[in-house]
């Protein structure tokens, strides 16, 4: 990858394009991690809907185990959003480079963990719920946060319930009959190019699904690591950029 093209997904100054094209990688690694997650602890960890749903379901039968449950993974998912935004406004305050890919190595870094000791961690029980399971929400609530942040909330990545939506608006216009159109009034119109995006980055995460589940039925956790290379390979020039800047000021 050239330096500058990586310099420009994850750094501190921002485009467009660069907001869609790390957008699409992102919904990549989502969708990987969320279906190969799956098969490694029997739960989807970006689905906080979901999760909330089964909450209350169990809490009205009375069923409370799997109330805490949810619990667990609702915490562990704040908790990562929470950590992204503590990460990025600590960079910011230190005008640093690595505003946005400080949460980028750190998702890679707990993806290595997972795919090294994921199997060890199964069988550790942590907030009502496997040390897995929360490693996994937590990852999901990091990245969701940090790609919230880059794009100003236009762009998701660990769930598509909002794409399909946008999805369907945008169908909805461009297929809007315009010839009755009172005078004076715009007539609707499609955002072509956000059709475009959002069609990308639902692609993502279905190739991302599929080639986590794969490489789990194959790898077992292993399938993760070449996710975090990924990563790092994406977020470590603004880090090297800010060693560098530092050693230079000394």
């Amino acid at each position: 990858m050239p330096i500058a093209y990586a310099r420009a997904l994850t750094g501190r100054t921002r485009t467009p394009q660069a907001n869609r094209h790390l957008g699409v990688v992102l919904a990549f690694v989502a969708g990987a991690t969320n279906a190969g997650g799956f098969l490694a602890v029997q739960q989807y960890t970006s689905h906080m809907t979901g999760i909330v749903s089964a909450m209350t379901d169990n809490l009205a039968l009375g069923h409370y185990g799997p109330v805490w449950t949810g619990a667990g993974a609702v915490l562990s998912f704040v908790a990562g959003a929470a950590c992204c935004a503590v990460m990025v406004n600590y960079a910011r305050r230190q005008q640093m480079h690595s505003e946005y890919a400080l949460p980028l190595l750190a998702e890679a870094m707990l993806l290595l963990c997972f795919g090294m000791m994921g199997g060890w961690m199964s069988r550790i029980e942590g907030l009502f719920v496997p040390v897995t399971v929360m490693l996994l929400c937590f990852i999901m609530g990091l990245q969701n946060a940090v790609v919230t942040k880059i794009s100003r909330a236009e762009i998701r990545t660990t769930h598509i319930t909002g794409m399909v939506t946008d999805v369907g608006i945008e169908l909805g216009k461009l297929l809007y009959w315009n010839a009755a159109t009172p005078a004076g009034q715009a007539p609707v119109l499609a955002d072509r190019q956000r059709l475009r995006v959002l069609g990308m980055l639902l692609a993502a995460f279905f190739g991302g699904g599929v080639v986590g589940a794969l490489g789990f039925e194959h790898l077992g956790y292993l399938s993760t690591l070449p996710l975090a290379m990924a990563l790092v390979a994406l977020a470590i020039v603004p880090a090297f950029d800010d060693v560098s800047a530092r050693l230079r000021r000394r």
